[in-house]
């Protein structure tokens, strides 16, 4: 495989971030979920408003994945008061890692991890931690190998469902 450049992102790629997070999002989730709570998600998830915010969050940081000067993933990663859960000084989070399907099984994730690894270890943070889907085993397993234990469970509201996400967290 060449090499996959990562980039961090300002709020002229917003419309980019849009695209690669919409279909890296509806290629993950749609086989299991309602075409109804699936519309409702790309509707409201993923507006340019929405995503522009989060880019300018100073306490978030997004990082797209480029090969050939294409973007075939994404990383999200919060500090502090950005966090969805923990909002621990002490911790980062991965909220999103999302890659192309054609690039599954490339070491584009791993990539993407290694990056929030390395910023983490970086600002001497004492762990990372996110959350993940249940029913996302790929991404499950991905995170136990990458050496993440489960410490806790939140319910995910999406659409009609209530949806249950894994707590994990890897001590630095």
């Amino acid at each position: 495989m060449e090499e996959i450049i990562l980039k961090q992102i300002g709020t002229e790629n917003v419309e980019q971030l849009q695209k690669i997070a919409r279909q890296t999002f509806f290629d993950t989730f749609s086989p299991q979920n309602s075409e109804e709570n699936m519309a409702e998600y790309m509707r409201t998830g993923f507006t340019i408003e929405k995503l522009t915010t989060e880019v300018e969050n100073e306490d978030s940081e997004f990082f797209f994945a480029l090969l050939h000067d294409e973007v075939i993933g994404y990383l999200k990663i919060n500090f502090g008061a950005a966090q969805t859960e923990l909002q621990d000084d002490n911790s980062l989070e991965i909220e999103r890692i999302y890659v192309s399907k054609d690039f599954h099984g490339k070491k584009v994730g791993q990539i993407l991890y290694d990056k929030a690894l390395q910023i983490a270890q970086n600002k001497d943070l004492e762990y990372v931690w996110l959350g993940v889907w249940e029913e996302n085993h790929r991404a499950v397993q991905f995170y136990k190998k990458n050496g993440f234990v489960e410490f806790d469970k939140h319910i995910f509201k999406f659409g009609s469902e209530d949806q249950t996400d894994i707590m994990m967290k890897k001590s630095l």
